[in-house]
């Protein structure tokens, strides 16, 4: 029985440094498009926000009930 050995390696394949950089790069740019995603959605948030003021006594609300949608919150603007 003999041993096969691997001959094709090498340090700069897709399985080496270059794989584990361009994997880098990928997940940093990911975080990098996430966190100005959010940022930018927490910014809208904080401008729009909601009205309370059609909610007008909560004790009317039902778990399932499609007269919820006159209490629904609506957008301040």
């Amino acid at each position: 029985m003999s041993t096969s050995e691997n001959t094709n390696r090498g340090v700069f394949t897709l399985s080496g440094v270059t794989g584990m950089l361009i994997a880098t790069v990928l997940l940093l740019a990911i975080l990098a498009f996430l966190t100005t995603w959010g940022i930018n959605v927490q910014r809208g948030s904080a401008s729009n926000f909601y009205n309370p003021a059609p909610i007008l006594d909560i004790n009317n609300l039902k778990a399932n009930s499609v007269d919820n949608a006159k209490f629904a919150f609506e957008d301040a603007k």
